[in-house]
């Protein structure tokens, strides 16, 4: 069980996971699952508490998310604020202009940023057996770019790649993204702690 209801990094997980873990589902058809707050001071807390509530709740394997973005400049914000930086949750536009906003001084050598992903798996029980955590670093440029992906990705920029994550493919973005780095790393925790008979 992956344990979010964001849509869009459950298309991600799947994509990394999907072909390697049999039975691999997400909270959707699951209307019991609690919702989990996220009040953690650092993404692998928030991932770990997810993890195991629903695990608890659920009396299933499940693997907790959380992740978001750091800008050292700004003493780790948005961090684990990230999805309501500005307030509301999940309104990306805000969050990025926001995050905008409080860069416009500065200049490019100063606009650091990277993403972190942290993964938690917990056994039925609500142990938590394995974590992993995944980085991808980049910019933040001075405006939008490209509409794939979410979050702050139209304004992350990976500089080997020249483009932000809003201009890369999913293809590109599944090869070098913090999620799919975490996720990889966990994987060959997945397949042995959750191959039949386990």
């Amino acid at each position: 069980m992956i344990g979010t209801r964001n849509s869009k990094k459950l298309e991600e997980m799947l994509r990394i996971l999907g072909g390697h873990v049999a039975d691999l589902r997400d909270l959707s058809g699951y209307p019991q699952a609690p919702a989990v707050e996220e009040d953690g001071s650092t993404f692998e807390e928030n991932a770990s508490k997810k993890a195991t509530e629903l695990a608890k709740a659920l009396n299933c394997w499940v693997l907790g998310e959380d992740s978001g973005l750091v800008v050292p400049v700004l003493k780790g914000r948005p961090g684990v604020y990230s999805a309501r930086y500005a307030g509301k949750h999940g309104d990306d536009e805000a969050n990025n202009q926001k995050l905008l906003a409080e860069l416009a001084p500065l200049p490019p050598d100063r606009r650091g940023a990277y993403y972190v992903c942290s993964l938690a798996l917990a056994d039925a029980t609500g142990t938590i057996r394995a974590t992993m955590v995944g980085h991808c670093g980049g910019v933040i440029t001075e405006r939008p770019r490209g509409s794939n992906g979410f979050g702050y990705d139209p304004i992350f920029e990976v500089v080997e790649y020249h483009h932000t994550f809003g201009e890369l493919s999913a293809r590109v973005k599944q090869a070098i993204s913090h999620r799919a780095r975490a996720c990889e790393r966990i994987l060959p925790v997945l397949t042995r702690l959750l191959r039949p008979n386990s």
